[in-house]
């Protein structure tokens, strides 16, 4: 067929530049997914090293639904040991046991991998918002120096971005589809994240009936179209639920217990300053604050990079302008509601980056929005190519974070680590482990490494403080400091306390005696 002059067909050139997109899309999410390994895997067995009692206690009850016959979770879904604990993680845990061996190593990579599909989970959520919105998102999750510290801890807080955006999935395919069926699966998976991962997500619930009210206001139609799915979706969040909820009915103290503790309504909490400050210092973790807790403390960097607060403060914008589609309304709601749970809870430092952690979903679907709207404003103003800067900008912001976040964490020295891991715990278990017959000196808390380390082989625990009236019965007795040991056996026995174990400045961490 002959054309009039001047006359093209576009349409045969997009074949060409889809499958150009397509191409560079799956090249960069293989990037991303290349980094997110990276920075949760390289050299995990001896860093961040040691093990702090709260991991210990996920992987000693990992061990224990193992091996210990009749041990079981509380409603097989609740450990009340440690201040109380949601079951998910340790079951998980004790699956990569059985498949890999029980260790340390075992347990960290556990959570370590679920922190990479926290960062595909990230991206999926982004993808419903375009496919560059979901590679910057994931792009931001990957070297978030946060959610890497986070990755390489083995307890259950690794877990929530995985499920916090999982979540907030099931929910826009709820929108995206109103259904009776739709709903019952946002009802399901909304009823698991909230209450069987970790205390931020607790907030979840909270978010569906906000977000159901404001689509009442704004969308009343689309409202109406969800409806069907009310009761699916109550009748689902229930029936998961309900395990849960016989925990809380039954062992309140224990369930509500570390909530109602960290809780600035608890006259008795023990805040690390007053509540104005607190707040300040939780809304300053976008660009100006990092968490004092030295296992989440890297060089006193704030959670979220100040550049990037600048990328996702675009986005929230964006989610704003937007906010009349159900999509962008509920991950502009969720922002300030999971911003509730660093906000009160002021036990301990501030910001609180496990506090936070339900922020880490929507805050990724921010920052990818900042991108796109970012650059359509600076394309709008200067053109294409100012545009294809603004991105590359962008990217490489991206990526620097990616590597600065790896070699800040990457290249603290052991010293800085020690004490906060609890290495001097790792060093007792060792000794202990290779002197049948020994006791050791310790707390119920700290000991929980030493049961941990030494499943197969333990000691006898002794409460510091406790006289041992036969130490003839033990081959070695062994504690943190020698005072301990003159408290157990008197200043003469004690007094024989040799060193065993030091740490990086020479300093003995660990005594013993042969009776």
């Amino acid at each position: 067929m002959t054309l009039p002059s001047g006359v093209t067909l576009p349409r045969l050139a997009t074949p060409r530049l889809r499958s150009r997109n397509t191409w560079l899309a799956i090249g960069t999410l293989a990037a991303i997914v290349g980094a997110a390994i990276l920075l949760r895997f390289v050299d995990l067995a001896t860093n961040p090293g040691g093990l702090y009692p709260d991991e210990a206690a996920e992987g000693l009850d990992a061990a224990r639904l193992l091996h210990q016959p009749g041990f079981h979770a509380d409603f097989l879904v609740w450990f009340p040991d440690d201040g109380g604990r949601e079951a998910l993680f340790g079951y998980t845990v004790a699956a990569a046991f059985a498949v890999l061996g029980q260790s340390a190593l075992v347990l960290r990579e556990t959570a370590a991998a679920f922190g990479v599909a926290g960062v595909l989970a990230i991206g999926w959520l982004g993808r419903r918002f375009g496919t560059w919105v979901g590679l910057a998102a994931a792009a931001w999750a990957a070297g978030s120096l946060w959610l890497v510290c986070v990755s390489r801890d083995g307890m259950r807080n690794a877990i929530v971005p995985l499920f916090g955006a999982v979540a907030l999935i099931a929910i826009l395919r709820w929108a995206a589809r109103p259904g009776s069926v739709s709903g019952a699966i946002a009802g399901a998976v909304t009823s698991l994240a909230a209450l069987y991962t970790y205390q931020p997500l607790k907030l979840l619930p909270v978010l569906v009936v906000v977000w159901l009210l404001w689509l009442r206001r704004s969308d009343r139609a689309r409202y109406d179209e969800l409806r069907a799915g009310f009761v699916p979706f109550v009748a689902a969040f229930m029936i998961v639920a309900a395990p849960m909820l016989a925990v809380a009915i039954t062992e309140p103290s224990n369930y509500f217990g570390r909530a109602v503790a960290v809780s600035t309504f608890n006259p008795a909490v023990q805040a690390d300053s007053s509540l104005p400050i607190h707040v300040l210092r939780t809304i300053g973790m976008f660009g100006f604050t990092g968490d004092p807790n030295p296992r989440q403390n890297v060089a006193s960097l704030p959670l979220l990079p100040l550049p990037l607060a600048i990328v996702a403060g675009f986005g929230v914008v964006r989610l704003w302008r937007m906010r009349g589609d159900p999509s962008h309304s509920l991950i502009l709601l969720a922002l300030p509601v999971f911003l509730i749970a660093p906000l009160v809870a002021t036990e301990g430092g501030s910001p609180h980056a496990l506090r936070s952690l339900g922020l880490a979903a929507p805050l990724g679907v921010a920052i990818g929005l900042g991108v796109v709207d970012l650059a359509e404003r600076v394309r709008g103003r200067w053109g294409r190519a100012a545009e294809g800067l603004a991105v590359a900008a962008v990217a490489v912001t991206l990526t620097a974070t990616s590597v600065w976040s790896g070699l800040a964490y990457l290249t603290r020295p052991v010293a800085d680590r020690y004490a906060d891991f609890s290495y001097p715990l790792v060093a007792l278990a060792d000794v202990a482990a290779g002197r049948p017959g020994s006791a050791v000196v310790v707390g119920d808390y700290s000991a929980t490494d030493v049961r941990f380390l030494d499943f197969d082989r333990p000691p006898s625990i002794v409460q510091p403080g406790t006289a041992i009236s036969n130490p003839g019965a033990y081959s070695e007795i062994l504690a943190l400091s020698r005072d301990d040991l003159s408290a157990a056996l008197g200043p003469a026995l004690g007094g024989r306390a040799v060193a065993v174990a030091w740490d990086p400045s020479g300093d003995p961490v660990v005594w013993a005696v042969v009776p």
